[in-house]
């Protein structure tokens, strides 16, 4: 719920969303009639079994992909008719990606590699590049590692460097596509802590998981299940807010 008891605006509309693979003669439904809605401010998680569909709805929202049919309402404004350069000024301003595998660059030090999505902003200064880089490394706890290489860093610190990479720009969404997958429970368990707080902090958050367990850190999750949502969860936490915020008095 909104500051004013008024629902949150979508941030995200997905209306009938196909996404079919072709490979000479076969085609591979990977997605099937999606209908969702992301409200902006929320933190929703995706969960489902290996093959369902999971990687490719979060790619088709961060446009990385495009749909098969159907329609993809980013901001209000249909993702379809976005030329290729349009598409790719987007994901540099308004989505921000966590991946399982880290990507950072090696032969770029931790500053460079959260800097370098500020590099492809026209019109932005050095100096507004400097500060908001350093404000984000902050914000994760890796300020200290800033003139260190990936390869001198922990899992779960490369995992910081690329959640700061990602929220650097100051992003609409932060997709996240299992984050913890190559992280040990201390270290996942981190990094879970640390997109709660970039939620609380008021970030718009997408996360795929194949783990209940951080999967319940969300305000709601669709369970997927070849290639369609089967249930739309929302968790106990996120109800009882929006009851208290509606007046009623929970202990």
């Amino acid at each position: 719920m909104s500051e004013n008891g008024s629902d949150p605006r979508p941030l995200i509309e997905l209306s009938g969303v196909k996404k079919v693979f072709f490979t000479e003669e076969v085609e591979t439904h990977a997605l099937s009639d999606i209908h969702l809605e992301i409200p902006e401010g929320e933190f929703l998680s995706i969960a489902g079994p290996s093959g369902c569909g999971k990687s490719t709805l979060l790619s088709l929202l961060g446009l990385l992909d495009t749909p098969t049919g159907g329609e993809y309402l980013l901001d209000g404004q249909p993702v379809a008719e976005l030329s290729a350069s349009h598409r790719a000024r987007i994901r540099n301003r308004h989505i921000g990606f966590v991946f399982q595998a880290f990507n950072l660059i090696g032969d770029l030090t931790v500053y460079e590699n959260v800097e370098l999505p500020l590099t492809y902003r026209e019109g932005m200064s050095a100096s507004e590049r400097k500060d908001r880089t350093l404000e984000a490394l902050e914000r994760v706890g890796m300020s200290h590692r800033r003139n260190h290489y990936p390869a001198q860093l922990s899992g779960g610190q490369q995992q910081r460097v690329a959640v700061a990479r990602a929220v650097v720009g100051d992003p609409l969404i932060v997709l996240a596509d299992e984050p913890t997958g190559n992280l040990d429970s201390r270290n996942g368990g981190a990094v879970m802590d640390l997109l709660k707080d970039l939620h609380e902090d008021g970030a718009t958050i997408c996360m795929v998981t194949h783990d209940p367990r951080y999967a319940e850190s969300s305000e709601r999750t669709i369970h997927l299940f070849d290639g369609r949502i089967v249930e739309d969860q929302e968790h106990a936490q996120k109800a009882v807010e929006e009851l208290r915020e509606s007046g009623w008095e929970i202990a």
